[in-house]
C-alpha cells in the first residue's frame, strides 16, 4: 500500500506544478512555461556553440581559441557557462533561471552594441536578443495579471 502522505511530500519536490488541469493556472501562465522551456534549448545550444569555439570542435585551424584576442576569448568563456546554467534554470521554470538567462540575454545584448569589434558587431544578434526580451517581458505580465492576489 502507498503512504498518500508520503506520495505528496514527493510531489511537493517537483521543480515545475503546472499541469493544465490544475486550477489557477491561467494560459499566460502556460505560455510563459513553454517560452522558458523554447529557450532552455536555445541557451543549451547557445551554451554548447561557446564550448565547442573554446574545445575547438568545427574551427578552423587558423581561427583557433588561443588565436583570438582576450576580450573574444572572456566573453566565449562566460557565455559557455551562463548560457548552460540559464538553460538549466529555465527548462526548470524556477525563478533563478529566469534570472540568470536575463543576465544573460542583457549581457550579449551590450556584448553587441557597445562593444562590436569582440563577436563582430552582428546585427541581427542584437535584434534578436532584444526581440527574445520584449517577449518574456510581455508574457510575464500577462502571467503575472492573471494570477490571483
Amino acid at each position: 500500500m502507498i503512504d498518500p502522505i508520503a506520495e505528496d511530500d514527493v510531489r511537493g519536490l517537483e521543480p515545475v506544478h503546472v499541469k493544465p488541469q490544475e486550477d489557477g493556472v491561467g494560459p499566460w501562465t502556460r505560455r510563459l512555461v513553454l517560452f522558458l522551456r523554447a529557450m532552455a534549448g536555445v541557451s543549451m545550444l547557445k551554451g554548447l556553440y561557446h564550448w565547442s569555439q573554446v574545445v575547438g570542435i568545427g574551427v578552423a585551424h587558423d581561427n583557433l581559441f588561443e588565436t583570438q584576442s582576450i576580450a573574444w576569448q572572456a566573453a566565449t568563456v562566460f557565455f559557455a557557462v551562463i548560457d548552460l546554467v540559464a538553460a538549466i534554470g529555465l527548462w526548470l521554470a524556477a525563478a533563478w533561471g529566469a534570472v540568470i538567462w536575463l543576465m544573460a540575454v542583457a549581457s550579449m545584448l551590450a556584448l553587441e552594441v557597445f562593444f562590436p569589434q569582440v563577436f563582430g558587431g552582428g546585427i541581427f544578434t542584437g535584434l534578436f536578443e532584444g526581440a527574445l526580451l520584449a517577449i518574456y517581458l510581455g508574457l510575464a505580465l500577462k502571467s503575472a495579471q492573471e494570477a490571483p492576489p
